[in-house]
């Protein structure tokens, strides 16, 4: 899920103390990197398992969905915090220029690859393929599988306005042009706030994270108010902490934790262990136990997996801070995850055609299921990468229009 390659080169201009940097290239942040695409993809490794109706009616795939699924959480919330470590503050660059080298670079992978996925149901028609096998490629089309070339377009016109099921991980997408719209207004304030101040911030947006349990069980539950809380009703979804609210306060914990901290290993091992532990028993306890429930709502399944929440925060938070510690000074190490990060962007498009046949092929098998989202993982970013850097390869001067 990288975003461009200038993006997320690893490049920042003051690295953290002791924090090694080789020919400028900050290390540990590629590091990160590297952690949360394998996130991001076991994520989507674990879809099948609680989704599909077949798999979800086995405990053992839900179970196993649960403890997976809690672990990745940190993916998405960890390349916002990159994004804001790596971009804030902007300085001397107009706001045309900064549009064009972030937007444009991310805009054209999107249109080709949401194009490419919302015709694939199309092309099974065409080759004469049985309709079944776009939900075996993409678990949220089953039962709602489709072939007609009317569908198929109808999905691409909805491009500028949303994603479709075929392309789930493409939400993303809108996510990161809208934190780049926002970026440059936000950095003028980022630039001349004090820590103080920031941290003021952070204060009240750590609160807004419990909006959606305040949503759920206190003016859901207790005061039958369908979900509203702070002044949102029917004709108001803007809430008192709205505009505090959402994936910007990762932006700008990014920022502030980017020269990292003073204290030991040990002692970051420890407190990132603590934070972590309390974050996964939330999000592990709350998931599975509605997992559990058959007459679970959609919305039900995903709240204790909701990105912008204090579970997910902790959880997000333990892992950046420790990873922020590795030291690797191995040059093949080192130039193999750079070159996974000009590819990151492109591993993001491609992966999703991939997780149906590896599921098709590793769920079927006799594996256990604990191994086969780790293997499905590693088999379909090892996969992702080397299309991805073949595409670099054969069309150099052309790869960023078609992988960023």
């Amino acid at each position: 899920m990288n975003q461009t390659q200038s993006n997320f080169s690893g490049k920042l201009s003051h690295p953290g103390k002791n924090r090694p940097a080789t020919d400028g290239r900050i290390v540990w942040l590629d590091v990160i990197r590297l952690v949360a695409m394998l996130m991001v993809i076991g994520v989507h490794c674990i879809d099948p398992f609680y989704i599909s109706p077949t798999m979800r009616a086995n405990p053992e795939y839900t179970h196993w969905a649960s403890i997976y699924g809690s672990l990745f959480r940190p993916s998405v919330p960890l390349f916002v915090m990159m994004t804001g470590l790596l971009l804030l503050p902007i300085k001397q660059q107009s706001l045309g220029k900064f549009y064009k080298k972030r937007i444009f670079r991310v805009l054209f992978p999107f249109l080709i690859w949401s194009v490419l996925y919302n015709m694939f149901p199309w092309f099974t028609g065409i080759l004469g393929l049985p309709k079944e096998i776009i939900g075996d490629f993409f678990c949220y089309t089953q039962g709602h599988e489709l072939q007609s070339l009317t569908d198929s377009l109808k999905n691409v016109a909805m491009i500028p306005f949303n994603f479709s099921h075929t392309e789930n991980h493409m939400w993303y997408i809108y996510l990161l042009i809208g934190l780049y719209l926002y970026m440059p207004f936000f950095s003028a304030w980022v630039e001349k706030a004090d820590k103080k101040t920031m941290r003021v911030f952070l204060f009240i947006w750590i609160v807004s994270l419990f909006v959606p349990y305040l949503k759920e069980y206190v003016a859901g539950c207790l005061f039958d108010r369908n979900g509203y809380v702070f002044g949102t009703d029917t004709w108001n979804e803007f809430g008192m902490l709205y505009y505090f609210a959402g994936f910007i306060g990762f932006l700008l914990l990014g920022h502030y934790v980017k020269q990292g901290n003073t204290w030991s290993l040990g002692k970051t091992f420890l407190i990132c262990a603590l934070l972590f532990a309390v974050g996964y028993y939330v999000t592990y306890t709350g998931f599975s136990t509605t997992a559990a429930n058959p007459d679970a709502t959609e919305m039900e399944m995903e709240l204790y997996f909701t990105f912008c929440s204090p579970n997910v925060l902790l959880l997000t938070l333990s892992v950046f801070l420790l990873l922020q510690k590795v030291v690797i000074t191995n040059p093949f190490l080192i130039k193999a995850l750079a070159n996974m990060t000009q590819c990151g962007f492109g591993i993001y498009m491609i992966h999703y055609f991939l997780v149906g046949p590896f599921f098709l092929v590793i769920g079927s098998s006799s594996l256990p299921i604990p191994l086969q989202v780790p293997l499905m993982t590693l088999c379909i970013f090892i996969c992702s990468w080397a299309i991805t850097a073949l595409i670099y390869k054969l069309i150099p001067k052309q790869a960023h229009i078609l992988v960023g």
